[in-house]
């Protein structure tokens, strides 16, 4: 497990927190699949590595050692300040969505160089979130019954579209490429039953919006249904998860 300190935004007196955790491959080691090199810690199994590196221009390649392609990377410089740019599959590498904004996908070459990544690394482009220090890039390839990254076409009824994964999912992040609005969070250990209605916001430092009918969807044993017809989650558009 890990152990908490006394900062009050991860252990204040009283106060409630939901931790979410993906196990990788231990201590990181070094990986040369790349034009420069990087150190990876990779779950194979489960689709899962973390990645450090510090890429110098655009085009550098960072091998990410999972032996499958990432549907999903989401990477922050740790030695100055910046913001979360967010690879999908469903975005492409073309485009890029911010973790941390409420924007609606953008496109262009700066995060990704227009190049999908491959079984073995991944490209970055110019932008000084991926490039000019060092970053840490968090990288999940779909392992079929466990783990799943696409997209939806929301229909704007209440009665949504019911998404296949092939298993229960225990963590749900969405997010409306098409416009502005909030990412989506769900977990099935703070609500535990359907509706599911406990949302939170990478985008927000704000507390959960429990109990609301907004956004709410259906986790079940093989994928999840969405149960508003919010634009934040199911207007007739399209959604990354």
């Amino acid at each position: 497990g890990f152990t908490l300190g006394s900062n009050a935004e991860g252990n204040n007196n009283n106060d409630t927190y939901v931790a979410w955790c993906w196990k990788a491959g231990g201590a990181a080691v070094s990986n040369t699949d790349g034009t420069i090199t990087s150190q990876v810690s990779a779950n194979q199994t489960h689709g899962f590595s973390i990645v450090t590196a510090t890429a110098s221009s655009a085009g550098d390649t960072i091998g990410h050692g999972l032996n499958a392609s990432p549907s999903l990377i989401i990477a922050k410089r740790t030695n100055a300040t910046s913001h979360w740019p967010v690879y999908h599959s469903s975005v492409g590498a073309n485009g890029f969505t911010y973790l941390n904004l409420t924007n609606a996908a953008g496109t262009g070459s700066d995060f990704w160089n227009n190049v999908t990544p491959t079984s073995s690394v991944f490209t970055v482009g110019s932008d000084s979130t991926v490039s000019g220090g060092s970053a840490v890039f968090y990288c999940f390839a779909p392992v079929e019954g466990y783990s799943a990254m696409g997209s939806y076409e929301g229909n704007g009824d209440a009665d949504g579209p019911f998404v296949f994964t092939g298993f229960k999912p225990a963590f749900l992040l969405t997010k409306w490429i098409d416009g502005n609005d909030q990412w989506n969070i769900y977990d099935v250990k703070r609500s535990t039953f359907n509706v599911t209605d406990d949302i939170l916001r990478p985008n927000y430092d704000y507390g959960e919006n429990s109990g609301s009918a907004v956004d709410a969807i259906d986790i079940l044993s093989n994928g999840f249904k969405i149960r508003s017809s919010n634009q934040n989650i199911n207007a007739a558009s399209t959604y990354l998860y």
